[in-house]
């Protein structure tokens, strides 16, 4: 069985300088720990790495080729290529797949266009195959935490990341990264653990009377079924990293089969 990480996230939010950095402090505390991943980069638009990518797309199919040489523009360009990689899922990609072992652990790099997971099925058929090559798979979904600046936004983040949970039918670690640049903390974390009340009066005041049913319904839904939640990440700490890697890992049940560590004790110091 391997593991798999399908790291996600809005253009919107300065997603793509988002996603390298989380990839590289991952890659760089796994490294430090002892511990292997692979990155796989699933972007075609992607230009330079600070950290080794065993898998890249661009070895397939590459934006700027497909914008010169079909006329496309950039959001039509990524659709095309992603679709290019779907259609070689039986043979690019699992020809790369064959090079891992059962029980390695991959980190998907993915574009930043919302809507690769939110309608169009390029990613959900991705996800299908790679469960058929027996991957335990969970999606880490990353939201700039600078972009969390009132209420409205907020909302927005928590429905692209439910769009996402809906289509991919995964389990789900929704991320605020770049809490290190945030200057106000108390702003962010009013938005970890919100009180729906308070979120409504602030959604009505935001917006115009005719959505305060719409308003109600949005904060029900966060809310009582508790669908969406965020983990604060600072990648300036180790501490930090390393709890949001153990609830990937706990979501995808990375490290239950391995053999029990039993502690050496010293009989003479027993009671």
């Amino acid at each position: 069985m391997g593991y798999a990480q399908l790291v996600i996230g809005p253009a919107g939010s300065g997603k793509v300088i988002t996603m390298s950095t989380y990839c590289s402090s991952l890659y760089q505390h796994c490294e430090t720990v002892g511990r292997t991943i692979s990155i796989v980069n699933l972007d075609p638009a992607a230009e330079n790495f600070d950290y080794p990518v065993s898998m890249d797309i661009r070895e397939l199919v590459s934006l700027d080729d497909v914008m010169e040489e079909l006329g496309l523009g950039p959001n039509g360009g990524l659709i095309y290529c992603m679709e290019h990689l779907e259609e070689n899922m039986d043979d690019w990609l699992a020809e790369e797949l064959e090079n891992y072992k059962e029980d390695d652990y991959l980190v998907f790099d993915c574009p930043g266009q919302i809507e690769l997971f939110s309608h169009v099925p390029v990613l959900q058929n991705f996800v299908e195959h790679l469960k058929r090559k027996n991957f335990n798979i969970c999606v880490v979904y990353l939201l700039d935490s600078q972009f969390m600046t009132d209420v409205t936004k907020f909302i927005s983040g928590c429905m692209a990341s439910l769009s996402a949970m809906v289509q991919l039918e995964l389990p789900h670690v929704n991320i605020l990264s770049k809490m290190d640049l945030v200057t106000n903390k108390k702003d962010i974390e009013d938005y970890l653990n919100p009180e729906p009340q308070i979120l409504l009066s602030e959604l009505n005041r935001h917006m115009a009377p005719q959505f305060a049913k719409l308003n109600k319904a949005l904060i029900e839904l966060v809310d009582q079924y508790s669908m969406v939640s965020f983990l604060p990440l600072d990648l300036r700490k180790e501490s930090s990293i390393r709890y949001v890697l153990s609830q990937i890992d706990y979501a995808i049940q990375y490290g239950e089969d391995a053999d029990v560590k039993v502690r050496d004790f010293d009989p003479e110091g027993d009671d």
